[in-house]
This record gives structure tokens, C-alpha cells and sequence, in this order.
């Protein structure tokens, strides 16, 4: 398991999902998606908004100003307000400016002006986010202008200037004289920039930027070299769609001959013609299936006509049956291998997580122990017996003590030494009941372990621990469960994403005295889907017969697989709030050697709240064990 990092730092998942849910409630779209990404922008054609880095590094509050100045811009004012045939047009327009990149940023800036006034009018709650934006852009505006100005970068020089001077909070604020066409052209682009705020439409703000882009250009000899902000060209073009009269054919052909067809002569192989010759033709060749749309000659051939009906036809006349509604999906690989048998998928909503929903499980059984396993698991069994002696000592004197312990103050039962109550209460409860406790401990225990590759340095010392989770399970009769865990990084594709359940000691055999050894078979292996992983596992608890249910996740870092890096934390978070939900107690136990970083210690807080141990030196593991099993079978005494 490796830590996942965007620019230095890690997901706040807590933040992450108050953001997707203000986005998904502004947007009124519960299926809108959200990303974090160099730039932020609004896809249509993904239907995902992202969110930008630039507000990483710093102070908390100025982060979370910008990136819900963010999902405000986009989620309440894109999303609403901004014209996607106008922008494609705009987009379509610059591609013949030798400044297209300029042209493009500085519509973004112009369009972000109008969206923030529509909304601060709409949400007065806004105000104090979109002026906490403007305030650290034009701090990084005014640092980038000087860099510029010294290096003799014009094209993003003038961007920087025009972003002061549009957001300027005063007529009279001056910016550097750039050169003397910049001089000449300042009132024109001042003028230009004024009417940004007056801007009605997405198409005004389109012809705002294209007059400043194309007065620019006369005196701009390059194009940006620096992207503030992104305007994704595929997105809005997807998204602007051809409707049916734009897939007909609106011109005429060049020329206008009519081929005359000799209907005699017509048959399977043409060996001498073919209908798509025309005078245009020089020479006769095999291949027959290209042809350009604005040549050619015309036919009636597939005209009104009817055909009559061939032998050929019988083919497709045996595979039609009867019909029902789709669900109007594309049927493509990724469909294939989503309804695949083990379940992962269920109807439209995916079982294991959307962002799993190329995942699929795997389930690996032990092998028969070697004389070596056997060895060590020996060796390990007796490093710990002290614990698990103990351990099984407390439980037999908490369930003794139970059992001879009685129940007071009842209405009903063998009648106590205390009858003053009789005259003293209105409803006196005078009795009490000894009561056989059950000799078994109505609980189950699954233990997650991560198998990623990090886990090369630690693997045989948590063994050391599982091995004491075992024992001292075993002793007392608690069922429980083993499983190590891991993505297959060779063989995942970006539709097909193999994880395995190394299932060293299952439920139906943890109580046997032979079992044991197979805990030596966990090895480090790959990437770890943790989400995933626990999903799998409260759906098998789920179904437990038990009261007290206990899961116990061994990591050694955050989730890291394919495509999960962004997602990872925050769909591990989810998976943990459903297994909690369900009756499910999941407790970390984070396996580091030595300190760990503060802003890791805050991410293992974000996905499993006050329940994670983090162990700072893995061979004191069974010392950490010993009294969380202790308390966690106390607890389930005490439940029963």
C-alpha cells in the first residue's frame, strides 16, 4: 500500500463529500460527479465538475473558500447559465487567432465575472467565497505579471494585466505599461472589460473575449505559454449534439447526372459494373465501399420501392422474438463485463461502489501447511501463548462471574431479604432471578488483511499478531475469519480489475485445533482495494447469525489500486458508514514503523473516525491486540 498524494497533499475525505453533496443540491443532478484536477471546469459531457489544486498549500479556511467557490461557479451558474452552443461556437470561432489559448482563458475569466454576480444575487451567502477567490487569484495574478514583464512573456502578460484590471476594485487602480501597443490599446480594452458586467449572455461575454483576442493579436507575436484555466473543447462539443436535420443532407451534389441502372443486369458480383460508378470515375477498380458524400451520381436504387424477399433473408427472420423495454445502455465491453455471475453489479446500482464497478472478486482457499509453515506458525504460537492464556483466564472468570452475579429489583423471581419496600414503595420490586448465563460468546470476528506490496517490511510481524488473534479466538470458541487482500496490478485493465480473497482461515474450520499454519501462507502481494474489500466482507457478516459483529481492517496506508487513487479514501470512508450502519463495529489497526505524518494520521481519522489503533512499531503488535480483544469480548459477554 503506497500514499496517495495530489500535489503534495491528501484528500480531506469529510470535505470531499460535503462538497459532492453541495454540488449534486445546486446542480439539482444527483448523478453530477465531482473531481479534484489541475484546473477546474464543468464537462458536460463526463456531467462532472473538478476542482482545482490551486488551492492546496493553504490556510484551511482560504482552501475551503475556493473550492466551494468553485462548486458554486459551476454546480449554480454553468450548469444553469452558461450557453453550450454559444461556448462551442466560441470555441469554433478563435481556431483561425494565432492567440486561440488566450482567447479561450480570457472568456473563461469574462464568463466566471457574469456567472459570480448571477449567483451572489441568487445566494448573498456566496459573497464572502467568490471574494475570498478573486482576493488569491489577483495575489497570484500580480506576482505572475512581474515574471512576466521581466521575461518578456507578452501574451501572458497581458492576460494577467487584463484579470487585474477587470476585477480591479477601483477605476483609478494603475497596472504596469506592458509596451506601447499595449499603451495604445488600453482604453479599448478597458471599455471592453466594463461591459463584462453588463454581460446578458454567454454569446455577449463569447464577443467581449473575441474582440479583445483579435485587437491582441496584432501586436501578441506568441501565444500563451501558461494555462490559468481550462475550457474543455470535447465536452462542450459532445455535449452540443446534431439533431436530425443535421444529419440530413442540406447541399446539393457537384454534379447532377442520374446513373442509368440496367435492371437486367443485376446480381450479387458485378464483374463489369457497379451502381456507384459515375461519370467521375476514370477507372474501374475493385474497391467500391469508399465514396464521398458530395460526389457521385444519383439512383433510385433504395428508393420507395420494395424489395422483394431473398432466401438470404430467413437468417435474421430466426432470430427475431419478442420485445421488451431497454435500458437503454450501450451494450460495449464495460456491459459485458459488469453483469458478470459474481454479483457485483445488481440491476443499476452497483453493490460494491461505483468506483469498484470494474472490480471482481476472486476467492483463493489455503493450501495444505508445509512442514515450514508449521514450523513458524509453532514458533509464533508460542511467542504469544502468555497473551492468550490470559486472555482465555479473564473470559472464564467474566462469564463465572456473570453466572453467579444476580439480577435485583424485579417484579417477579425469588423473593429478596429486603421487604421494607413493601411499606415504603407505591410499586415495590422485591425479587430477584439467578440466572445461567450461555457458556458461548454470541460474537463473530472477520480480520481484513492487507496484502499490497508495502507490506513487505511488516508481514512477519503481523503475522505475529494474527496468529495471537487466533489462538485467542479459538480458546474461547469464537467464530471467526482470516482473509488477506489485494488487487492484481499486472492484470487489471481499465475494465477488468481482479481482486483476490486469500482466505486463510474461514469460518466453517476456525474453531478446529489444526488450523493455524495457513496464516503463514499471507504474503505481500500487489495493490489493495479497501473499499471494495470491505464491502465484500460485511455483506458475508451480514448474514451471521451472531449478536456482537467485529471487523478489524490491518493496513499499513491508504487505498492505492487502479483508477482509485482521487476516490480511494473517500469510497473506503462510505464502505466503513455501511458496514457501521448494519450492526458492523470496524476497527483500524494502522501498522507503521515509527512516526507517522500528521496528514496521515488525519486521513486514517477521516475514514474510520476514533476507531483506528495506529501501532508505531509493528512487533509490538500483540501488545496492542491483547487488550482490544479484551475489551471487545467483555463487550460482547456483557451484550449477550
Amino acid at each position: 500500500m503506497r500514499f496517495i498524494k495530489f500535489n503534495d497533499s491528501q484528500i480531506d475525505s469529510f470535505l470531499y463529500m460535503e462538497l459532492a453533496d453541495l454540488a449534486k443540491t445546486l446542480s439539482k443532478n444527483p448523478d453530477l460527479e465531482m473531481e479534484y484536477a489541475p484546473y477546474s471546469y464543468l464537462n458536460p459531457a463526463e456531467n462532472k465538475i473538478y476542482l482545482t489544486h490551486f488551492w492546496d498549500h493553504r490556510p484551511a479556511a482560504d482552501q475551503i473558500s475556493g473550492l466551494k467557490s468553485d462548486v458554486y461557479l459551476h454546480a449554480a451558474g454553468s450548469v444553469f447559465h452558461t450557453g453550450m452552443e454559444e461556448t462551442q461556437n466560441f470555441i469554433l470561432k478563435v481556431q483561425q487567432l494565432s492567440v486561440k489559448e488566450f482567447a479561450k482563458q480570457l472568456f473563461i475569466i469574462l464568463e466566471s465575472v457574469r456567472m459570480e454576480e448571477i449567483i451572489k444575487k441568487e445566494r448573498p451567502g456566496t459573497k464572502k467565497y467568490f471574494a475570498r477567490r478573486t482576493e488569491m487569484y489577483r495575489r497570484h495574478f500580480r506576482s505572475q505579471l512581474t515574471i512576466h514583464l521581466d521575461r518578456n512573456i507578452a501574451a501572458d502578460a497581458l492576460f494577467n494585466a487584463l484579470y487585474l484590471k477587470l476585477t480591479a476594485q477601483s477605476p483609478l487602480e494603475t497596472i504596469p505599461a506592458l509596451n506601447e501597443d499595449f499603451e495604445r490599446m488600453l482604453p479599448f480594452f478597458q471599455r471592453e472589460l466594463e461591459q463584462a458586467y453588463e454581460s446578458r449572455s454567454t454569446a455577449e461575454t463569447a464577443g467581449i473575449a473575441y474582440r479583445i483576442s483579435e485587437a491582441a493579436e496584432e501586436f501578441l507575436e506568441k501565444d500563451m505559454l501558461n494555462t490559468y484555466f481550462f475550457l474543455p473543447e470535447q465536452g462542450y462539443a459532445e455535449n452540443s449534439g446534431l439533431s436530425f436535420k443535421d444529419l440530413k443532407r442540406m447541399n446539393e451534389l457537384d454534379n447532377d447526372d442520374t446513373l442509368e441502372l440496367d435492371r437486367k443486369e443485376e446480381r450479387d458480383v458485378h464483374d463489369q459494373e457497379m451502381p456507384t460508378w459515375h461519370r467521375e470515375t476514370s477507372k474501374a477498380t475493385d474497391s467500391f465501399l469508399q465514396y464521398d458524400l458530395e460526389h457521385g451520381s444519383k439512383t433510385d436504387l433504395m428508393g420507395n420501392g420494395l424489395r422483394e424477399g431473398e432466401d438470404g433473408d430467413q437468417a435474421m427472420g430466426t432470430v427475431q422474438g419478442s420485445s421488451k423495454e431497454s435500458k437503454q445502455n450501450k451494450y460495449d465491453q464495460s456491459e459485458v463485463l459488469e453483469n458478470r455471475q459474481d454479483g457485483d453489479r445488481t440491476g443499476d446500482e452497483f453493490t460494491f461502489g461505483k468506483e469498484n464497478k470494474f472490480a471482481f472478486a476472486e476467492n483463493l482457499e489455503p493450501v495444505k501447511p508445509n512442514d515450514q509453515d508449521k514450523i513458524s506458525y509453532s514458533e509464533n504460537k508460542a511467542a504469544v501463548s502468555h497473551y492468550q492464556k490470559k486472555l482465555k483466564q479473564m473470559i472464564r472468570k467474566t462469564l463465572e462471574h456473570k453466572k453467579t452475579n444476580p439480577r435485583t429489583n424485579l417484579h417477579t423471581g425469588r423473593l429478596g431479604k429486603n421487604l421494607l419496600r413493601w411499606v415504603t414503595d407505591d410499586n415495590p420490586r422485591l425479587f430477584y432471578k439467578k440466572e445461567e448465563p450461555s457458556i458461548q460468546i454470541d460474537a463473530v470476528f472477520t480480520l481484513l488483511v492487507d496484502c499490497s506490496a508495502s507490506m513487505y517490511d511488516k508481514m512477519d510481524d503481523t503475522k505475529l499478531g494474527i496468529t495471537l488473534f487466533h489462538e485467542a479466538l479459538k480458546s474461547v470458541g469464537v467464530v471467526h475469519q482470516i482473509t488477506g487482500f489485494w488487487e492484481d496490478t499486472n492484470d487489471a485493465t481499465e475494465v477488468r480489475m481482479p481482486n483476490y480473497f486469500h482466505r486463510v482461515v474461514p469460518f466453517k474450520t476456525s474453531l478446529n485445533q489444526s488450523t493455524g499454519p495457513e496464516i503463514m501462507q499471507l504474503n505481500p502481494e500487489e495493490d489493495n482495494r479497501d473499499g471494495y474489500a470491505i464491502r465484500h466482507m460485511t455483506q458475508e457478516l451480514v448474514i451471521r447469525p451472531e449478536k456482537q459483529k467485529f471487523l478489524i481492517v490491518f493496513s499499513d496506508g491508504e487505498p492505492a489500486a487502479m483508477n482509485y487513487e482521487q476516490k480511494g479514501i473517500v469510497d473506503t470512508h462510505e464502505a466503513v458508514i455501511e458496514a457501521r450502519k448494519r450492526g458492523i463495529e470496524v476497527i483500524n489497526i494502522f501498522l507503521a514503523n515509527g512516526e507517522i505524518e500528521e496528514s496521515q494520521r488525519n486521513t486514517i481519522q477521516d475514514i474510520y473516525g476514533k476507531f483506528s489503533i495506529i501501532v508505531h512499531k509493528v512487533s509490538d503488535l500483540p501488545d496492542v491486540l491483547f487488550p482490544l480483544l479484551r475489551k471487545l469480548l467483555k463487550k460482547s459477554i456483557q451484550g449477550g
